[in-house]
């Protein structure tokens, strides 16, 4: 299966298997679009970099990161942008493409869901022995395919929110208001 982590200037992308019960590291790395050239063209090269990895390593299926809205609407618009060519690129091959939103794969891998990058980065190494990230953005994506992977096989196609449990009444507990 294969992550990816969205951005117009740098996407990450790792590429992992389930082997039993266990996790492994098959690659990953950053695919880079130059900032000088136009959008177009960078949209194109994140295009032709995802496509060629796919193609490469034949994953059969993809998750990807959903964005946040941020405070700059152009720097929200590009990425969006970006993160349109992020998901074409699999579906272009077939692969259906769940998507998790960054706190839920953050509480799925490191167990709380405003880990940082270091956090993040150093809970990959842990899950993936061996495994050398390439980058900041390699580190992410690697940690959305590890969401996928314990998600996926509940069958959902984003992972679920978590459901607040009903309190009990305190009242009920002492027979009533005051006692």
């Amino acid at each position: 299966m294969i992550g990816l982590d969205p951005g117009l200037r740098n996407t990450g992308w790792g590429i992992i298997q389930i082997a039993g019960n266990r996790l492994q590291h098959l690659a990953n790395g950053t695919v880079r679009s130059r900032p000088s050239d136009p959008l177009a063209q960078r949209l194109q090269q994140l295009y032709a970099g995802l496509d060629a990895i796919i193609a490469d390593w034949t994953p059969d299926s993809a998750a990807a990161e959903t964005t946040f809205v941020n405070k700059n609407p152009d720097a929200t618009l590009k990425l969006g942008q970006a993160r349109g060519v992020v998901l074409l690129a699999p579906a272009n091959h077939g692969l259906a493409v769940a998507e998790y939103a960054p706190n839920q794969v953050k509480k799925t891998v490191v167990g709380v869901g405003h880990a940082d990058k270091g956090q993040i980065h150093a809970m990959v190494s842990h899950l993936l022995p061996g495994c050398i990230i390439d980058s900041a953005d390699a580190a992410d994506a690697l940690a959305v395919a590890i969401c996928h992977a314990h998600w996926a096989d509940r069958q959902w196609p984003t992972a679920p929110t978590a459901k607040r449990q009903p309190t009990r009444d305190r009242r009920s507990r002492t027979g009533g208001a005051g006692s």
